[in-house]
C-alpha cells in the first residue's frame, strides 16, 4: 500500500496539525452517459498571472486555460454558464471581457458539441450611477444584441443598475416584458439572491421573497414561450421547491442553491430541479458521475458520490458568500487545471488561511482531489506563501 502523504495545517485554535491525505476517487474525465437533468456548471476563468497589469483594476485572462477548462466541463457532459458571478462579472470581469469570453466559449462550444449560455446584463453602465428605467432597457437590448450575434443563448442576469432604478414591482415588469418579447431564443431567467450580491437587496421589487416570487412569477406566466427556465440561487430550498411547484408548464427550474444541490436535483414526488451551480466548476467530475448514475435510476449511488460535496460546497460558499469564487479557483489549481493561484482582480486574497486549509480537508474528504499528492504539493506551496511550513 502506498503511503499516504502528511502535511501540517493549521486549524482554529492556532495549532498545526498533521493530515494524512487519503487516496483518489477517479472519477472518469468523460461522461458519455445520457443524463436526465440539465446541470450547468457555472464556469471560472483562469488569470495571467505574467500580465503587467494592475489586478484590483485591469483583468487579464489566459484565454487558453480559461477555454481548455470549459471542453473539459463539456467532455463530461455539463453545459457551461458563461460569464456569470463564478467567472466574476462585476468583481473583475468587465463587459468587454465578457463579451470575448463568450465569443470564444460560443465557437468552443460549436466544435465540440457543447452546450452554452451566456449572462446578458446590464453591467457596462457606470456602478453606482443613477439610472433610468429605459437606460436599464438599452443596456440589457445592447449586451443581448451583442450575444445573439455570436449565436449564443441568453441567461438574463439580474442588474445592479435596475435595483437603484426601479421604484417598484411594476418596473421589474416593464423591464422584463419588454426584453422577453424581443429574444430570438427563450432564455433563462436569473434570481441572484442578496448573500451573492448585496447590491441586488429587494430584487423584484421587495425585501419580501413570497411577493418578489409573485411578481417574478407573474412575468413568467405572461411570457412562459420566452422562458426556458429561471435559476434561483437563495441559499433556501424550501422556497425554490415552492416555486417549482408553481411555474409554468414546460418552464424548467434550475437550481442555483449551492447548500442543498443535491436533494433538489434528486427532486421529489412533485418534481425536481435542473441545475446551474458554481459548485459544479469545482466538483465536476463527481457531479458528471452522480447525474449519471441517477439517470441509471441509481439513487444510491448518486446520493454517495453528492454526499459528501456538500459540506464542502457549504464551506466555500459560507457568508461572506460572494467571496466563494476564490475556492473554486483553489480547487482548480490544486487538481492541476492551472498552475497558479492567481485571479482576476486579486481575489486570491479574499479567504484566510484557514479557511483554505478546511476547504483541503474537506476537498479530500469529499474525494475530489485527482492527484492528491499533487494537490498537497500545492498546498504546501500555499501555506509556505502565508508563513506556514506545512
Amino acid at each position: 500500500m502506498t503511503p499516504k502523504t502528511v502535511l501540517r495545517l493549521p486549524s482554529a485554535n492556532g495549532s498545526l496539525d498533521s493530515y494524512a491525505v487519503s487516496q483518489a476517487t477517479r472519477f472518469p474525465d468523460r461522461q458519455p452517459g445520457r443524463m436526465n437533468r440539465i446541470a450547468f456548471s457555472a464556469a471560472h476563468v483562469v488569470a495571467d498571472p505574467f500580465a503587467e497589469c494592475d489586478p484590483w483594476l485591469t483583468c487579464a485572462v489566459d484565454w487558453d486555460r480559461t477555454i481548455a477548462f470549459r471542453e473539459y466541463l463539456w467532455d463530461l457532459g455539463l453545459g457551461v454558464a458563461e460569464a456569470m458571478d463564478t467567472a466574476q462579472r462585476g468583481m473583475g470581469l468587465d463587459w468587454p471581457n465578457s463579451l470575448e469570453l463568450i465569443r470564444r466559449s460560443v465557437a468552443a462550444a460549436k466544435a465540440r458539441n457543447g452546450l452554452v449560455f451566456s449572462g446578458a446584463g446590464t453591467d457596462h453602465l457606470p456602478d453606482n450611477a443613477p439610472s433610468t428605467i429605459d437606460e436599464v432597457i438599452a443596456a440589457y437590448e445592447h449586451q443581448i444584441s451583442d450575444i445573439e450575434k455570436l449565436g449564443g443563448r441568453i441567461i438574463l442576469m439580474c442588474s445592479r443598475a435596475l435595483t437603484r432604478a426601479a421604484k417598484n414591482a411594476d418596473d421589474y415588469v416593464k423591464v422584463y416584458s419588454r426584453i422577453l418579447r424581443q429574444v430570438r431564443e427563450p432564455v433563462i431567467l436569473h434570481w441572484l439572491g442578496d448573500m451573492f450580491d448585496p447590491a441586488l437587496a429587494g430584487y423584484w421589487g421587495s425585501n419580501d421573497v413570497d411577493a418578489a416570487m409573485n411578481t417574478v412569477l407573474a412575468i413568467i406566466d405572461e411570457h412562459a414561450t420566452k422562458v426556458d427556465g429561471i435559476k434561483i440561487s437563495l441559499l433556501d430550498k424550501d422556497k425554490e421547491v415552492a416555486m417549482r411547484r408553481r411555474l409554468a408548464k414546460g418552464v424548467r427550474m434550475y437550481t442555483g442553491d449551492d447548500f442543498n444541490y443535491a436533494e433538489l436535483i434528486n427532486g421529489d414526488s412533485d418534481g425536481y430541479s435542473h441545475a446551474l451551480l458554481g459548485i459544479f466548476d469545482a466538483i465536476a467530475p463527481a457531479a458528471a458521475a452522480a447525474l449519471a448514475s441517477l439517470a441509471d435510476g441509481d439513487r444510491e449511488t448518486f446520493d454517495e458520490i453528492l454526499a459528501p460535496t456538500v459540506p464542502l460546497s457549504r464551506h466555500i460558499f459560507k457568508a461572506p458568500t460572494r467571496f466563494y469564487k476564490t475556492g473554486v479557483v483553489f480547487l482548480a489549481y490544486l487538481n492541476g487545471h492551472q498552475d497558479h493561484f492567481t485571479m482576476v482582480g486579486g481575489q486570491e486574497s479574499a479567504r484566510s488561511t484557514l479557511h483554505l486549509a478546511e476547504l483541503f480537508r474537506l476537498s479530500d474528504k469529499a474525494r475530489i482531489l485527482r492527484d492528491p499528492d499533487l494537490a498537497a504539493r500545492r498546498m504546501k506551496t500555499i501555506m509556505a506563501a502565508r508563513g506556514i511550513e506545512a
